[in-house]
């Protein structure tokens, strides 16, 4: 750890490599961490001429697949040109002797996150559009051609969901600290009744409220964010991952379940999706399989930031706190099975 300035690098070789390759930057290099994020660590990096943002892999040792940093380059940079919000990508860097892992950077815009579907930050007339603006940058992303924007390569269209089934399930077995009979019994449940549905886009994988950045003072996303779980996939399990917090309480993640929503002016689930619909995102419902999916596979990523909390290389300080939350995500997947029984 840099005791100087809390970093968990130093900041001089980062530096001197900065002004190797971004000549004409003005004045000192001045580094803030970014707080809530909880996979890869985020750095503010600015100059007097520059402002950046630094993404970068955890230290210590990986789950497979997971982390990827320069899944995250290559796709802000195939959308750079298209009209899905994404932050403009600057550089990549593989080499682990600058800051000890692969890191790249982004310009840094002006925005603001607002991660609790509530909204308490934003006038209950206005809410409705935030979450419609959501389904449109979600519809958006959905409609772009890949292969267009030359991510041919970026992932396997096909057999979607049974692959990302068993991805899960080897994710949680890697990185379980305990047993839990919600998540077997969706590991049972899932591969067996996968839709027959095919279709395939470029998806975020991680799209939910808190991962866009919304203009200052408008219902405009000007940004998607975190895009280390992208893949080629089905357009549903975006929408479904979306959904999450409906089905979840205030207290878990930010949730919206149990609140009176038309007091508070937030669209229902089916309102949301059906603005989806309009934008021209995918004509089929969310069932109940995309949902249980979409819970499970959360509680899995959150399992993940326990272990790693576990080892302590987490990359926030509320690691032990979320990651307890994955048996809340675990039991609602199974709730949703129980009342479709």
């Amino acid at each position: 750890m840099n005791a100087a300035i809390g970093l968990p690098f130093a900041a001089a070789p980062l530096e001197a490599w900065l002004r190797r390759h971004l000549p004409g930057v003005a004045g000192p290099m001045r580094v803030q961490r970014i707080s809530g994020g909880q996979s890869n660590p985020t750095f503010f990096i600015d100059f007097d001429n520059r402002a950046l943002v630094l993404r970068k892999q955890p230290p210590g040792e990986l789950l497979p697949s997971a982390h990827a940093i320069d899944r995250e380059y290559q796709v802000l940079q195939a959308l750079g040109d298209t009209n899905v919000p994404v932050p403009r990508a600057v550089l990549f860097c593989a080499d682990r002797e600058v800051i000890g892992t692969p890191f790249y950077l982004m310009e840094k815009l002006e925005g603001r996150v607002l991660p609790d579907y509530a909204l308490p930050e934003i006038a209950r007339a206005d809410r409705r559009a935030y979450f419609f603006a959501m389904a449109d940058t979600m519809a958006r992303l959905h409609a772009v051609d890949w292969d267009a924007v030359g991510l041919a390569g970026y992932g396997r269209p096909e057999n979607f969901f049974e692959r990302q089934v068993a991805r899960w399930t080897r994710q949680w077995h890697a990185s379980k600290g305990a047993e839990n009979a919600d998540i077997d019994r969706l590991i049972a449940w899932l591969p067996a009744n996968i839709p027959a549905d095919t279709r395939s886009c470029i998806a975020h994988g991680d799209f939910r409220l808190g991962n866009l950045m919304f203009h200052p003072t408008e219902p405009r996303v000007i940004a998607v964010l975190d895009w280390e779980l992208s893949t080629l996939g089905h357009p549903l399990a975006d929408a479904s991952y979306s959904c999450m917090a409906w089905h979840m309480a205030p207290q878990e993640f930010h949730g919206i379940r149990g609140l009176d929503l038309e007091a508070l002016g937030i669209p229902s689930q089916d309102e949301y999706l059906a603005h989806y619909r309009l934008c021209g995102g995918h004509p089929e419902a969310v069932s109940n399989f995309h949902m249980a999916f979409s819970l499970f596979r959360f509680a899995v990523i959150l399992e993940g930031v326990a272990a790693r909390a576990r080892q302590g290389i987490s990359a926030s300080d509320d690691a032990h706190e979320v990651g307890a939350q994955a048996a809340a995500f675990a039991r609602q997947a199974v709730s949703l099975l129980e009342d479709a029984a």
